[in-house]
């Protein structure tokens, strides 16, 4: 394989960047000729790539987001829309494509290695979501920078002896809620697997209350049915609570920041495996950190599937408010 391309394609995760990096500058090592795609699928699908050189990546290791760009892409969900990319990576004269994203691309991702073309996957999304990897590239940051705005927020809260209600992100998927919640100290943690009411929210701030705690702390995410503005709400009509409420959305702000530590070293290990699984002929597979080592999962096995959350974490965050 001579001429490759890489894109990064549905939410943007910190860390991309190292990944892209290590995908050109590895690649180059291996004799092969790197193209970045503008803005995800959607640039496969109009035509939007760039050639990429060692210099063109440089100093983007500690940027958060994609220099690449990311987009939504419905067409490529179409067979018209993958035979023009197809078409495209043709024309180009491109051998193989690496995807750096989570479940949707991933899926887009299959797709193209249903047509017989060579795609590797690279794990990316702050959800933590995707099967084939114990901890994607992301989620280190954006715990981080939800569990820096959780202390700094508890210090006012203590101040005032409030309540506080912190949304994370998670439409689908409760990890980022469950994890910023323990080591959050939070009293209650809400996600959609395990819904439950404001009523039952109401009942552990009030017995914080009563054993004397400075604050109370519920971490819900943004997909649960209990979310920030329906616990806002039913506080302010239906409770009758000693605490001063509060809530803080935190929405995109997780996706931002420079990448950890963490998120650079799993980028930089993820682009490099990406390439060598490329250079063994190895396609049409996933690569993601599982347990300490970068291993490498068929697509046909994680396309479509969610991986599930470990819901004894969330009785153990019971416990722990105690």
């Amino acid at each position: 394989m001579k001429r490759l391309a890489v894109l990064t394609s549905g939410g943007d995760a910190p860390g991309m960047n190292a990944a892209i990096r290590a995908v050109v500058r590895t690649g180059r090592e291996k004799g092969i000729e790197t193209f970045g795609v503008r803005h995800g699928f959607n640039g496969l699908v109009r035509g939007a790539t760039v050639p990429l050189g060692s210099r063109d990546v440089s100093g983007i290791i500690q940027q958060g987001g994609t220099f690449l760009g990311t987009a939504r892409c419905p067409e490529f969900a179409t067979r018209e829309g993958r035979d023009r990319a197809l078409d495209y990576l043709s024309r180009q004269r491109i051998d193989g494509l690496i995807v750096i994203g989570g479940n949707g691309s991933q899926q887009g991702t299959h797709e193209l290695s249903k047509d017989g073309f060579p795609v590797v996957g690279i794990a990316s999304t702050i959800d933590n979501d995707l099967c084939g990897a114990d901890i994607t590239l992301g989620v280190d940051t954006a715990l981080n920078i939800a569990l820096e705005a959780i202390d700094r927020l508890k210090v006012t809260a203590s101040s005032h002896r409030r309540g506080l209600v912190v949304e994370v992100m998670g439409r689908n998927c409760g990890y980022l809620a469950l994890i910023t919640g323990i080591t959050g100290g939070a009293e209650a943690v809400v996600i959609p697997e395990r819904e439950i009411g404001p009523e039952a929210v109401a009942r552990i701030f009030r017995e914080a209350y009563d054993k004397g705690k400075k604050h109370a702390l519920a971490v819900v995410a943004e997909g649960a049915r209990c979310n920030a503005q329906a616990l806002i709400q039913y506080f302010g009509e239906e409770a009758a609570l000693n605490w001063e409420i509060r809530a803080t959305i935190l929405g995109h702000v997780q996706r931002g920041g420079a990448p950890t530590a963490f998120d650079r070293l799993l980028g930089t290990r993820l682009g490099a495996a990406a390439i060598d699984s490329v250079v063994r002929g190895e396609t049409g597979c996933l690569v993601g950190l599982v347990g300490a080592k970068i291993a490498s999962t068929p697509l046909a096995e994680i396309a479509g599937r969610e991986k599930p959350l470990d819901l004894a974490l969330l009785d153990l965050a019971g416990i722990l408010s105690a």
